[in-house]
């Protein structure tokens, strides 16, 4: 699931086949929108509030038109599964990562295909662009995380210092640092300058699905299959 910056609404993905959104005010479905013929296993917002994209068991990124409930525009990796998705926080750009560790980078306006990005040697959990929407981060079940420049599709750097998959990365609001979590039941913070880990968190006792910052960034939220989930104060 995912919340929107723009409303007080959310949207759920399910193996279902369909994207559901909701009003979290009310904790009411505010619509049920088909993204069949498959199960749709991952969801993301527009910057404004307009889309939802979701990725498919075919390749394909599907935008879907929150006021209509349409699809409105399909975007082709020619690859496979997608297990990620991303909008650019200026809107020019929909990443994506695949089950074959393949990053595609699409421009919005034209709905072309801008870079295709190898680094990974397995699935791509979770990618996300930095708040300036100047680099794009990446984190897989090979362990590794990587940082790649948007613009110019050029690796920046490759880090390690989780012990199993990487399942969730998510960037600080004040563009330098970034979160990562993992079947190692470990919480990272990481310097995305100095391209090393700053701090690691061990209070889990299983491994860690989802980390989050708040909007400002002075707390960092994760969860984890032990069924808690522990709030973090920042920066570190």
């Amino acid at each position: 699931a995912v919340v929107s910056t723009q409303s007080t609404g959310a949207a759920s993905s399910s193996l279902d086949s369909t994207i559901k959104l909701w009003d979290l005010d009310s904790s009411k479905q505010i619509k049920s929108i088909d993204a069949g013929p498959v199960d749709c296993w991952t969801v993301a917002f527009s910057p404004d509030g307009q889309y939802i994209g979701s990725g498919s068991h075919s390749g394909k990124i599907n935008l879907f038109g929150i006021e209509s409930g349409k699809l409105e525009q399909s975007l082709d990796t020619r690859g496979k599964f997608i297990m990620s998705i991303a909008y650019s926080p200026d809107g020019h750009y929909i990443a994506c990562g695949g089950i074959d560790g393949i990053v595609c980078i699409f421009d919005l306006a034209t709905g072309k295909l801008l870079h295709t990005l190898e680094g990974h040697a397995m699935p791509i959990r979770s990618l996300t662009f930095s708040p300036d929407s100047q680099l794009l981060t990446t984190c897989s079940d090979d362990t590794s995380i990587k940082i790649y420049d948007v613009q110019h599709a050029n690796l920046i750097g490759t880090l390690s210092g989780h012990g199993s998959y990487v399942l969730c990365v998510d960037f600080c609001p004040d563009n330098t640092h970034f979160a990562t979590s993992s079947s190692d039941r470990k919480v990272k913070v990481w310097d995305a300058g100095m391209r090393r880990c700053v701090h690691t968190f061990s209070e889990h006792s299983d491994q860690v699905w989802g980390v989050a910052y708040n909007e400002n960034g002075s707390k960092l939220v994760s969860v984890s299959d032990d069924r808690n989930i522990i709030i973090y104060e920042c920066p570190i």
